[in-house]
């Protein structure tokens, strides 16, 4: 006589953790990949604060971070190591026969780019002056009209503005309304954005304008560079928050086709895959570095896997919650029990992401390879 089965026994059936792992890894791969690269141009004076926009904007220097190499001469491009950014970074001289030299290469760049796939394509540049210079000269005007004759969407930005209860200085208000006045083909509502980039305790003056800044920028970007613009920058979580919920609700849609027919507990495992693009594409959407992908990719099987791990009972006993009336019909998967075990496991990932972003650069390698994820997972399904 066979043993009596336990709801302890009962279930997903266990899955193959190495093959799982390769699943992740696989569609990790693919979600990254999907993202392309959000290519940014950044001209101005030396000393204007380039350096210091671009790492409060997305998080570090990407010359510092990625690989680098000559375009034409006077601008170089270094393409972030995670893939998501890429920054063509001028050496500073944006007037005289040296900007005219700098123009003139970067028109060939231009040209030669538009042929190639977007994510090889210039989305967006960014012309900085430093406001405490307090002059917008000739020679600038003329620089800024013809990288707009070049088909680039061309930004102005103030940087180092001091601010108080959100108010810029007048001075740099001032320097502003001349530079609006002037009539140049700079996008932003024709206007240049202020900024400060850093916080100052010494004089008090607060960061202040990147988030106009990077609205600006989305309004300039072609829509297929804005995957990976969100993934890129570190500013705005809500707009990460917005990229994630239409992953999680695309699985879901397809979790409830797959329990279109319902299904038995037993073969729980037929929404695994769904579970695991919906988990690879969050953690792309999140801009969490790609080079850690071997490491998320065993933290993602431990969780979907079955036996002694986070297992897919562990799962299907703990969402119960998440269903309505809190209760399962005649033991199987239904249409709405697979589309609500989906949305869970979508929405607890992304929580361990959003808490991955807060760690400091060092302490994320050693979070995704510890047992600290399968935790930290485990309690935002419980905590709902």
């Amino acid at each position: 006589m066979a043993p009596e089965s336990s709801p302890e026994k009962e279930g997903v059936q266990d899955l193959d953790a190495p093959a799982l792992e390769g699943m992740f890894t696989k569609e990790l791969s693919t979600a990254f990949a999907a993202l392309g690269c959000f290519n940014l141009a950044i001209f101005g004076a030396t000393g204007a604060g380039k350096s210091t926009l671009v790492n409060a904007v997305f998080g570090q220097d990407v010359a510092d971070t990625g690989v680098g190499e000559p375009v034409t001469r006077g601008v170089d491009y270094h393409r972030r190591d995670d893939g998501f950014l890429g920054i063509f970074d001028s050496e500073g001289f944006e007037t005289g026969s040296a900007g005219d030299q700098i123009l003139e290469g970067l028109r060939n760049v231009v040209e030669a780019r538009r042929r190639s796939p977007i994510d090889q394509q210039i989305h967006a540049a960014w012309y900085v002056v430093r406001w405490s210079d307090r002059r917008f000269e000739d020679a600038q005007a003329a620089f800024v009209r013809r990288l707009a004759e070049l088909g680039l969407p061309v930004i102005v930005v103030l940087t180092q503005v001091p601010s108080k209860d959100g108010q810029a200085h007048p001075h740099a208000v001032e320097l502003s309304d001349f530079i609006t006045g002037l009539g140049l083909p700079i996008r932003a509502r024709g206007a240049p954005v202020l900024t400060n980039a850093l916080a100052d305790d010494f004089t008090q003056a607060p960061a202040f304008g990147l988030d106009r800044l990077l609205d600006a920028t989305y309004e300039v970007v072609p829509e297929a560079a804005q995957a990976a613009l969100t993934a890129a920058q570190q500013l705005d979580m809500e707009r990460k928050k917005k990229a994630v919920k239409a992953v999680i609700n695309q699985a879901v849609t397809v979790a409830s086709g797959i329990g279109a027919v319902p299904i038995p507990f037993t073969d729980a495992a037929l929404l695994v895959p769904n579970q695991v693009t919906m988990i690879a594409r969050i953690s792309a959407a999140y801009g969490l570095p790609p080079q850690r992908s071997r490491a998320m990719a065993v933290a993602g099987s431990l969780i979907l896997t079955g036996g002694a791990t986070m297992a897919g009972r562990y799962v299907v006993t703990n969402l119960l919650k998440f269903i309505p009336g809190g209760a399962i019909a005649g033991s199987a998967i239904s249409a709405t029990v697979a589309a609500s075990l989906t949305r869970a496991v979508g929405i607890a990932w992304a929580k361990v992401c959003e808490y991955a972003l807060t760690l400091p650069e060092g302490q994320q390698q050693a979070f995704w390879s510890s047992g600290a994820v399968l935790e930290k997972f485990r309690s935002a399904l419980s905590a709902g």
